[in-house]
């Protein structure tokens, strides 16, 4: 498993911070070390990391990071090596067989966005 801080209470300012490789059998290692946060932030994580390795590839080198305060709004990131791929709110039809998970963080997320370095970006989104 990819190195991790401890996993994040429910009475302290949660940091959880995690660098691993964007693989399809890392999802699901991430998305439990994310159960205490609820199915919002694991949901926003899932599709940001699923994002990274539909457009940049298995394997790209990823961290994530969700922050906040019990009550207070949460902010999921995750960065990745490619500050030219950005993520583009797609009109996804019934028929489509991609192009919802970015709609789904929209929809979930109070805003997001998209943060760009020199040598890496940080798309984020921040949760109610």
């Amino acid at each position: 498993m990819p190195e991790h801080f401890p996993s994040p209470t429910a009475c302290d300012v949660v940091t959880f911070e995690l660098s691993l490789s964007a693989t399809a059998k890392a999802v699901p290692e991430v998305r439990h070390h994310l159960d205490a946060l609820g199915f919002e932030v694991q949901l926003c994580v899932t599709e940001l990391l699923t994002n990274v390795i539909d457009h940049l590839g298995e394997g790209t080198p990823v961290n994530v990071r969700v922050s906040g305060v019990p009550g207070g709004p949460t902010r999921v990131e995750v960065t990745d090596p490619d500050p030219r791929a950005l993520p583009a709110l797609l009109d996804a039809t019934e028929t489509s067989e991609s192009g919802r998970g970015l709609a789904l963080v929209d929809q979930l997320a109070l805003r997001w966005g998209v943060e760009q370095g020199a040598d890496r970006k940080t798309v984020w989104c921040d949760l109610a």
